[in-house]
């Protein structure tokens, strides 16, 4: 039997199944995007689907220290749309 990738939330530290997170994408060029497919090239990072998981990451700057750069707050409000349109 396969097993299936576990995951840490970057802001609640919680382990799950990679598919259950969405992911957090930082390319070559340092262009920072959501994965939806969980297949693009670059650093990944995985935030749970939950609002609350979101705002710890970014009140301790998470997203940040993972990808050791600055953060725009265009990426925050891009996450937000996806965490809370569901």
């Amino acid at each position: 039997m396969k097993s299936v990738p576990q995951r840490t939330c970057i802001g609640c530290g919680e382990k799950k199944d990679k598919k259950e997170f969405i992911r957090i994408v930082k390319d070559n060029q340092n262009n920072i995007s959501i994965d939806k497919t969980g297949k693009a090239n670059g650093r990944g990072a995985y935030i749970c689907d939950n609002i609350d998981c979101l705002e710890k990451a970014i009140k301790n700057k998470k997203i940040e220290k993972s990808f050791k750069m600055n953060i725009e707050e265009s990426v925050y409000e891009a996450l937000k749309d996806v965490i809370g349109g569901k």
